[in-house]
């Protein structure tokens, strides 16, 4: 009886639970919940700020999931926030996706904001190319508690006459590099200084030498100092030349102080093994594909053992080495495409599938207007129509 009777009220609660709006029921439940288990106190959301990015077309529900902090905060800045994107020329589509992207936008004082507008007017052709960089990087733009050392680190990027575009792009894409005191930025770029003219660089291409290595990669200030004398100083022990170390130091997508030296000796000891390459040939192989020195050890595995498995040599590899940035699903795709034009990559050269996806296409749309339009034989004689 006693069992019955308790069932027939949990029931009875159960309903009484689904009857109750969400906000009693949420109450109800963790007020039930409070004696056994201690929940976090969830802080009531500030209803001015809810109504003004609804009004803007922003989906609360996004900034509710992964940002709802945002929407308690007591002191927030919709409107003005708003109003100054659209000054710069945003639309309300632009708008209301930049604050469901980075809706702590909002939360920023409009004097630092507009501050901050002016700062990066100072390194942007124009303000179209500034909307698109606020797009892709609302956290970059909005970052307004390091004013000081951005503006101190521009002003010293500006002073090595640094491109504009290369300056803003850096402030997009690694705002870290800014947002520290500029002195630490001096000391990277004096080293990368010393670098390039100790391996054999020219002072009068040492601007255009430092503006390609911070478009290929914008966290190069980043690195220590110590980091580029380790790095350069073990592949000297490997035998590379200082022209060789240039060419590297230029070329790599990955900049060499992020290359640890014991990554580096297992990546060169595996190449060395599998190709049975000299030192010599170990080093040439890596000048083509600097790749291989900051590819994982399982990345060069399977990609080398891809190749085998399509049928291709040892040798080939090591005579086309740069087939090794490819992934195996890109290789098999182009020996594929090539074998329906007639060409056999196993008794060909690697060079052919090698390269970007341009590359690849003016490679094989040669071999297909070969296979198309057959050589004329001059000597050879005429047939009549009739024949």
């Amino acid at each position: 009886m006693l069992r019955v009777t308790t069932a027939s009220l949990c029931a009875s609660c159960q309903r009484m639970r689904l009857l109750l709006p969400p906000s009693s029921a949420s109450s109800s439940s963790s007020s039930s919940s409070s004696s056994s288990v201690a929940s976090p106190v969830r802080r009531l959301e500030n209803r001015r700020t809810v109504d003004a990015l609804y009004q803007l077309s922003v989906d609360i529900r996004k900034v509710r999931k992964f940002k709802g902090w945002v929407l308690s905060e007591g002191s927030a800045y919709v409107s003005e926030t708003a109003d100054l994107l659209r000054d710069m020329g945003a639309d309300a589509t632009a708008i209301a996706r930049i604050l469901e992207d980075h809706p702590e936008a909002v939360l920023c004082q409009p004097g630092d904001v507009a501050a901050q507008r002016d700062l990066w007017v100072s390194v942007c052709p124009n303000r179209r190319e500034l909307m698109g960089i606020i797009e892709k990087f609302p956290a970059s733009f909005f970052t307004t508690s390091h004013h000081g050392n951005q503006r101190a680190n521009i002003l010293y990027l500006q002073g090595l006459c640094l491109n504009k575009r290369i300056i803003s792009r850096l402030m997009a894409s690694a705002p870290q590099s800014f947002s520290r005191p500029v002195e630490r930025n001096k000391e990277v770029i004096h080293t990368l200084r010393e670098i390039y003219l100790d391996l054999g660089g020219d002072e009068g291409n040492l601007r255009v030498w430092l503006q390609k290595l911070l478009s290929q990669n914008p966290y190069v200030l980043l690195r220590p100092a110590e980091a580029w004398r380790d790095s350069l100083g073990f592949l000297w022990e490997q035998g590379f030349t200082t022209e060789e170390l240039l060419r590297l130091v230029s070329s790599l997508r990955a900049s060499v102080a992020e290359l640890r030296p014991e990554s580096m000796r297992q990546a060169l000891a595996y190449v060395e093994g599998v190709l049975s390459c000299s030192g010599d040939e170990l080093r040439r192989v890596v000048i083509r594909c600097p790749a291989v020195l900051y590819y994982s050890l399982p990345t060069l595995m399977g990609r080398f053992q891809g190749l085998l498995d399509a049928g291709v040599s040892a040798e080939q590899v090591r005579e086309s080495p740069d087939v090794l940035e490819l992934t195996t699903q890109i290789v098999l795709y182009r020996i594929h495409k090539l074998a329906s034009y007639g060409y056999d990559v196993r008794s060909g050269s690697l060079d052919v599938i090698a390269g970007t996806k341009k590359d690849f296409e003016m490679s094989h749309g040669k071999l297909r207007l070969r296979r198309q339009r057959p050589l004329f034989n001059p000597v050879a004689p005429l047939r009549s129509a009739e024949e």
